[in-house]
């Protein structure tokens, strides 16, 4: 089932396939990990360490972190706290043979998709794999989406957005007209091109497509002449 899910991934994102990270100080657990991942045909990249994994070049795919929680030099709840600082976003899926409660909910708090403690079934290993990597694609699907949606914002005119700021904050052609010292008739014409660019089909997806972008009211921006 795994090497399907693996299947439809790659097929998804024609650039890259999937990959799982593994980092691990222990030789024979990172070889062990490697051989069961790419049995049913997933890329890996494994590193003895946290400067191992930081210097390697990331690929734009669904990806998924396998760290251990004791490394030498910095622990992996470490690197955890630097890669959420970066930026970097990938499923992170925390390994120990010396886990406990506190450890575990703070990886948890801090964005951790599972905590599996060593020795653990390579079932359990495969699913927690799988669902990282599903929810890391669904992830860089929602990023892609709004680059994409402020590209298309960026394409209008000053007019165009402020307008689609109005329409967003609830108001009427009328009183956007009124706001903005301009005739109904203009703003109507000034609206259509907005929601062209916008490739939006009706009112109501370019109000999603506003709230989306994060256009937010504000009482200046609402105020007769802003």
């Amino acid at each position: 089932m795994l090497v399907e899910d693996a299947n439809t991934l790659q097929k998804r994102d024609s650039v890259e396939p999937p990959v799982v990270y593994v980092v691990d100080d222990d030789r024979s657990t990172r070889e062990s990990i490697s051989a069961l991942l790419r049995s049913v045909d997933l890329r890996v990249e494994i590193f003895g360490s946290t400067r191992d994994f930081l210097l390697f070049p990331k690929l734009d795919t669904p990806s998924c972190l396998l760290l251990d929680v004791r490394l030498p030099n910095e622990s992996g709840l470490e690197l955890q706290q630097q890669l959420v600082k970066s930026g970097l976003s990938l499923s992170i899926i925390f390994i120990s043979g010396h886990g406990d409660i506190p450890m575990t909910v703070q990886a948890m708090k801090a964005g951790a998709l599972d905590f599996l403690t060593k020795p653990f079934r390579d079932q359990d290993l495969l699913d927690a794999v799988r669902n990282g990597l599903r929810r890391h694609e669904e992830r860089l699907t929602s990023e892609r989406s709004i680059a994409q949606l402020r590209n298309r914002y960026e394409s209008m005119s000053e007019k165009e957005k402020k307008i689609m700021g109005f329409v967003v904050a609830g108001l009427m052609n009328k009183q956007i007209a009124d706001r903005m010292n301009l005739s109904e008739i203009t703003i109507k014409t000034h609206r259509a091109h907005a929601m062209k660019k916008m490739e939006s089909r009706t009112l109501a997806e370019f109000v999603r497509i506003g709230e989306m972008l994060g256009l937010e009211p504000t009482h200046s921006f609402l105020s007769r002449g802003s």
